[in-house]
């Protein structure tokens, strides 16, 4: 098994134990690489639900740009959404999972047919 199918192994775990998903594994090993190299360093393969940086970034670069959202889509709320469903206390958020529920939360999963 490689890097990477053990990282998605350790993201479709915490879909599980977080979210209590059982998640589609075609789409999250999509998600997951496309999401690049990022996913193999320990600071950008997480982020913050809590930084406004952060956030705009989701927003501007994997919801408006990837998914092809318009910010009349109300994006903010469903950042806000994902991060309720993932857990606004836990402090490891796995990018990778978040984007994953975010592409479920908004319907895009064909994006990444």
């Amino acid at each position: 098994m490689n890097e990477r199918e053990k990282l998605i192994v350790k993201y479709a775990s915490d879909l599980k134990e977080k979210c209590n998903l059982n998640p589609n594994m075609e789409l999250l090993a999509k998600v997951t690489i496309g999401c690049g190299p990022s996913i193999y360093n320990s600071d950008s393969s997480t982020l913050s639900g809590s930084s406004e940086a952060e956030q705009k970034t989701i927003r501007d670069k994997f919801l408006i740009k990837k998914l092809g959202l318009f910010p009349e889509d109300n994006l903010d709320q469903g950042i806000q959404a994902v991060i309720e469903q993932y857990g606004r206390s836990n402090r490891h958020k796995y990018r990778a999972v978040f984007y994953y529920l975010l592409v479920l939360y908004f319907g895009k999963e064909s994006v990444y047919k």
